[in-house]
């Protein structure tokens, strides 16, 4: 019935729309705008559907609780990072990436991710290596035992962690807005072939490489796991094209 069809695209519509809070007063409106928008986009699961996302402007202005002026301003420096695209007479939308950007941007983080690993085995410190295996305690014996939505955010986590270690600020600030965008890839693949448990077992064989600072081991399992991610999303990520 058309009154059923109109009720599903609006509840798509409804899911389809980032959760957005209002921000504190403060200084600068435009930075909190920005900072609050490009993690609602980040969090969102935009690979699920093929549907457009638009943002409306003046909604969020209202749902931030400020003016329309710092959410452009948001909303222009979102669109220079890749994150949205503004349409002319239609608005913006959120971007999604194609398969093959997509891959560049897991490529260019395997050469930057395995660089920090490298630099851990020389500059982290034993207390910064052994937080990593924590973060894995309750998967017992490379087997997921919690939500995969739980693994799905320690997965994002350790590699985070793994740049932040490189204590390199070149690095990790060249990492940053690569990172933001492979997030919303990472949270859509993790659930896919059964990455979650080989990805556990990656994890841990990374960990025990970087506790004994084997350099060029460390440096190739971070390299051939992002690789790995990679040639999963060119052979089984269709949706993206």
């Amino acid at each position: 019935m058309p009154t059923s069809r109109a009720a599903t695209a609006q509840s798509e519509r409804a899911r389809l729309r980032p959760v957005i809070a209002p921000i504190d007063a403060g200084p600068s409106f435009k930075h909190q705008a920005y900072a609050a928008l490009k993690d609602a986009i980040v969090s969102m699961d935009i690979y699920r559907s093929r549907s457009d996302i638009r943002l409306d402007e003046r909604q969020l202005a209202q749902e931030f609780g400020i003016s329309r002026t710092p959410v452009r301003e948001a909303m222009a420096q979102l669109e220079r990072e890749g994150f949205v695209r503004s349409v002319p007479r239609r608005g913006i939308y959120i971007v999604r990436k194609t398969k093959r950007e997509v891959i560049e941007m897991i490529t260019a983080w395997a050469a930057l991710e395995s660089m920090a690993a490298r630099l851990i085995t020389t500059n982290a410190t034993t207390g910064e290596i052994a937080a990593l295996r924590r973060m894995f305690a309750k998967f017992e014996n490379g087997k997921l035992h919690a939500r995969l939505d739980e693994y799905s955010e320690v997965n994002i986590e350790f590699h985070q962690t793994i740049i932040r270690m490189s204590h390199n600020e070149v690095l990790t600030g060249l990492a940053e807005n690569l990172f933001a965008h492979m997030r919303m890839i990472r949270m859509k693949t993790i659930g896919e072939q059964d990455r979650a448990d080989r990805s556990i077992r990656d994890h841990m064989n990374i960990i025990e490489a970087l506790e004994a600072r084997d350099t060029g081991r460390a440096e190739d399992l971070v390299r051939n796991h992002a690789l790995g991610l990679a040639d999963h999303v060119e052979r089984y990520a269709d949706y993206l094209d």
